[in-house]
Parts: C-alpha cells; sequence; structure tokens
C-alpha cells in the first residue's frame, strides 16, 4: 500500500473515531432524558427540561398532547417506569407548536441543558432522539411499538440545512435537518454536539400535501427551488422560542 493510500486511510479512520466520540455520549444523553407521552389514544415523544423538588416537567409538541380523551397522560421514563401526567398550560406558547406536560416521582433522571439554536448553522451536526410508533418488519409488514418500553427508543445523525430568520413556518417551525424523524418521535429532542437541546421534533419529510404544508405564516410560499430543498427535510421549533416564552414556567415547577 503506498504512502499515500496510508495517509488517507489514516484520516478517514480518525474522522469515524472523531464521529463516534461525539455521538456516543450525544447517545448516552438523548436515551436518558427523552420519553414517551402516551395519550388516548396516540403516542409521541418528549424530553426532560426541568426537575423541581420531585415535579419533572416535560417539553413536547401541542399537536401531541392535543386531541387526548379526557385529558389524560402518561410518560415513560429512562428507567421503563410509567408515570400519570398533567398538562400545565402556558398561555404564551399558544400558536407554537410546543407544550409541557408534568409527572411526580422520588426517583431522580437527569434534565437535559438548554442550549444556543441562535448560534447553530449550516452544516452543524444535530442529533434527533424519540420514539417510533411503528417498526418495518419487512416492505410490506410493520409493527407497533407500543407495547416495546424503552426498547423503542431511537437516535438518528444529521445536519442542519436550514434555518428560516427572515421567516417562518406556522406553529414557530425555523429549523429544517437532514435527521430521519419517524411518526412518533414528534415532541422528542433535538440536540447539538454537546447534547444540549436545540429543537424539539415535529414535522417529518415528503410531506403528502406537498407545497402547501410549507406556506409561510404570514400566508407567502416558496420560490418553487426552496420547497424542492425544504420538502427533503425534517422540521423543529428551535428551542429559542420556548427560551423566549416558557422557560420560566417550566422551572416554577407546580
Amino acid at each position: 500500500m503506498s504512502q499515500s493510500k496510508d495517509i488517507k486511510n489514516s484520516i478517514a479512520e480518525s474522522k469515524i473515531q472523531k464521529k463516534d466520540s461525539l455521538t456516543k455520549p450525544v447517545a448516552e444523553i438523548a436515551r436518558q432524558v427523552t420519553v414517551r407521552i402516551f395519550t388516548e389514544p396516540g403516542s409521541g415523544s418528549g424530553v426532560v427540561i426541568a426537575r423541581h423538588h420531585q415535579t419533572y416537567t416535560v417539553l413536547t409538541c401541542q399537536h401531541v398532547i392535543a386531541n387526548s380523551k379526557n385529558g389524560k397522560y402518561s410518560v415513560l421514563s429512562t428507567d421503563g417506569k410509567i408515570h400519570q401526567a398533567r398538562l400545565k398550560p402556558v398561555r404564551k406558547l399558544q400558536g407554537f407548536d410546543l407544550a409541557l406536560v408534568q409527572f411526580e416521582s422520588k426517583n431522580l433522571y437527569p434534565v437535559v441543558q438548554l442550549g444556543n439554536s441562535q448560534i447553530l448553522t449550516a452544516e452543524s451536526p444535530v442529533f434527533s432522539a424519540g420514539f417510533p410508533n411503528y417498526h418495518l418488519i419487512s416492505q410490506d409488514a410493520i409493527e407497533e411499538t407500543s407495547q416495546w418500553g424503552t426498547k423503542a427508543f431511537r437516535l438518528t445523525t444529521g445536519k442542519v440545512m436550514m434555518l428560516l430568520t427572515d421567516k417562518s413556518l406556522p406553529e414557530g417551525y425555523r429549523l429544517g435537518y437532514t435527521n430521519e424523524v419517524d411518526v412518533g418521535m414528534s415532541g422528542g429532542p433535538v440536540l447539538n454536539e454537546k447534547g444540549e437541546l436545540v429543537g424539539i421534533n415535529g414535522r417529518l419529510k415528503y410531506p403528502i400535501q406537498g407545497i402547501s404544508v410549507f406556506t409561510f405564516a404570514d400566508g407567502s410560499k416558496p420560490p418553487q427551488e426552496m420547497f424542492e430543498q425544504m420538502e427533503t427535510l425534517s422540521w423543529a421549533v428551535p428551542i429559542a422560542i420556548f427560551r423566549q416564552l416558557g422557560e420560566d414556567a417550566a422551572n416554577a415547577g407546580k
């Protein structure tokens, strides 16, 4: 093998090791702070963002908890335990696809660190976590994961591709990224390479509604070229919106 090939292989191996060294600790953080939220009759994901005595606060998407019968929720924590939960209304979050639920436990669970989504740039690595509702067995068969417990947890890697600054999609969606996000992962965390929370999953790639889904909050539509890029991405509400509007409420406990 030539010296140049040795150098190239060494560089490639170094890059792989660097990626693994980043992913492993982030994966562990993601697994500890990501929860599954069961509603009646569906489920979604969330992330533990605060602890006040024995009260834990979970950030998720409004659409995850919106249609639960009788306002009943339960949370699956990282140790496999199920906790009865309740909605914590935050008036300032109305109009954004964000919501808070709370549960009580004497157990100590990790709490995610809130990051700064405003310093993300194109190509920034991000990690997306949650609990998919279905597992693909074959091209013709899928299996529900509602009885899988924590085994259903999934973490995907990718990078930021679009950050909407001048305009926003409805409900606060501004962060577009390449990670695969499945049905059921809505409400789960988007983490940076430090394991800090920078966004909340909420929109999947290639929506069947087409360009109408990407109508901006002001009623305008993106140019065709921009739309073709937008539909290839998953979308999140950046954590900066929550930090501006709801962080105080989360830290207030009950």
